[in-house]
């Protein structure tokens, strides 16, 4: 039986980065939330898709 990674969790990944920003998590806990939440396919399908962020 296969693993099949859930649906990327955009709300938990704002949710944990917030919580770095506020010094509330250490690098290690927000970069493991992150990763089950599912940055790594936000980034892929981001750059999939060509996008590219906006000059500020």
């Amino acid at each position: 039986m296969a693993f099949e990674a859930p649906t990327p969790d955009l709300t938990k990944l704002i949710f944990a980065w917030e919580e770095w920003e506020r010094g509330e998590q250490t690098p290690g806990r927000v970069l493991a939330n992150m990763k089950t939440a599912g940055l790594a396919q936000v980034l892929r399908q981001l750059v999939e898709s060509g996008w590219s962020p906006a000059a500020q």
